[in-house]
């Protein structure tokens, strides 16, 4: 629905399949987010970094993120976010977290919280996935999250945080 008040999204990209006629997972994240243009402003856009397949996936990941102002309401820019997946490819059949021309979430907006059954603002998962979160700290690292009141950068800074290894327990003999 247009005619919404402006908002603002952080919108996660990623891509572990070949395509034609973008090519492999990198041009078809490239391409994706320069077509995110149809949806609003882009006003940010972060490098593209390669991941470790998560799930059942086979394939590394190519994955990136980009800030979108936008007069969509929520539902709405997942409506165009679907209809870009299409677009490049993406069937909604087969295995959660397999193998995928593109996935694009809504991860934050700048509304705070959302909640209906089939979009969930912040993404729920978000918080534990560095391949979402090293991208978007590179062009949001001050976002709060509205659930946490964490920053992109706070968040990103937990995850990958080097813990030291857990000591002997008194009964290893060490």
């Amino acid at each position: 629905m247009r005619g919404y008040l402006s908002s603002t999204y952080l919108v996660a990209l990623g891509s572990n399949r070949r395509r034609q006629p973008w090519g492999g997972p990198r041009a078809i994240v490239r391409a994706a987010m320069e077509e995110l243009a149809a949806l609003g402003t882009v006003r940010a856009r972060s490098s593209i970094i390669d991941t470790a397949p998560l799930g059942p996936a086979q394939r590394r990941f190519a994955n990136a993120a980009a800030v979108i102002e936008s007069e969509y309401d929520p539902q709405a820019m997942l409506t165009g976010l679907q209809a870009l997946e299409r677009e490049f490819g993406r069937t909604r059949r087969g295995q959660r977290w397999g193998d995928r021309t593109l996935d694009c979430d809504i991860v934050l907006w700048s509304g705070g919280i959302f909640a209906e059954p089939d979009l969930a603002i912040p993404h729920p998962l978000f918080r534990e996935r560095g391949f979402v979160l090293a991208p978007a700290v590179r062009i949001a690292p001050d976002w709060r999250d509205p659930v946490t009141g964490l920053s992109v950068r706070q968040l990103d800074a937990r995850l990958t945080a080097r813990r030291p290894l857990p000591s002997a327990p008194p009964w290893s003999g060490r």
